[in-house]
């Protein structure tokens, strides 16, 4: 037929114009596709099934944790099943963030949070060598998270499956909220206590007799022996400091003692010793 004719014209045309210009060489058939392209071609199908894993795996891990809230909600997010759930928690937490602290990343994360703590390249020198230094603030951080972690988490209904993260990267998230504070913590301890060192050296150079803040400090006592010759080492720097004006809750922190009535034990036997050697010499 006519109609039929002319379609079969009209797909020859459309297949004309798919071939390229010019005659084909039959020569060229047997010519190799260009590796570059080959390697382009198979990065991208690999980039493309990586993706689709990983996300097979994001999804698959979050049902996980899902089944896990369901189980955990029963007991009320207490109890022993939690416990041992929370236990699990804390090791991983802790574990990574010293991993963080050693590399110096934990800096970098709390930045995009908007915490600049802009540390010190001897802080960070700290941060690498210092074990129990990392094991001191990795615990902290994660003894503060955790509290507000359960309440946002789970009694809020704050982690959902829907929401993209597991349970231990939303806790992470957690840790990197707290761990500003506990760096700064720390910083200040360091500088108040390089301060007091400082300041307990100096005096005891000076041979302290001072008596204007002895009497100020300790009572109308004079000081008549120099602070080396206060033979127990704890004694001598609560004294030298106890001098120099600070509280004795911040002695006690400094010299870690058990309480501030250990700190005011030693004052006052110290204090007992002099009078009495006082007592003494006005006897002779």
């Amino acid at each position: 037929m006519q109609g039929d004719d002319a379609g079969g014209q009209f797909a020859a045309a459309r297949a004309r114009d798919l071939q390229p210009e010019g005659r084909s060489n039959r020569n060229d058939l047997g010519v190799p596709v260009p590796m570059e392209i080959l390697d382009a071609f198979f990065a991208e199908k690999s980039r493309e099934s990586k993706k689709a894993q990983k996300l097979q795996e994001s999804i698959d891990r979050r049902m996980a944790d899902q089944r896990i809230v369901e189980l955990l909600a029963r007991d009320g997010f207490e109890g022993s099943r939690y416990d041992r759930f929370v236990d699990e928690l804390v090791r991983y937490g802790i574990a990574v963030l010293r991993a963080w602290m050693y590399s110096g990343f934990i800096f970098q994360l709390v930045a995009q949070r908007g915490f600049g703590l802009h540390p010190h390249e001897l802080e960070l020198e700290e941060l690498n060598s210092n074990s129990d230094l990392r094991d001191e603030l990795a615990t902290m951080t994660v003894a503060r998270a955790l509290p507000r972690f359960r309440q946002r988490a789970f009694v809020e209904g704050g982690w959902r499956f829907e929401g993209g993260a597991s349970i231990t990267t939303y806790f992470m998230g957690a840790c990197a909220y707290d761990f500003p504070n506990e760096f700064r913590r720390w910083k200040a301890s360091e500088e108040r206590q390089s301060r007091a060192l400082r300041r307990q050296k100096a005096v005891c150079e000076e041979s302290v007799r001072t008596l204007g803040v002895a009497e100020e400090v300790i009572g109308n006592l004079r000081v008549l022996t120099d602070l080396e010759e206060i033979d127990n080492p704890m004694t001598r720097a609560a004294v030298a400091l106890t001098i120099d004006g600070f509280s004795q809750e911040e002695i006690r922190e400094l010299l870690d003692a058990k309480s501030v009535r250990a700190i005011e034990g030693r004052i006052h036997r110290w204090r007992t010793k002099v009078k009495q050697e006082e007592r003494d010499e006005r006897g002779r």
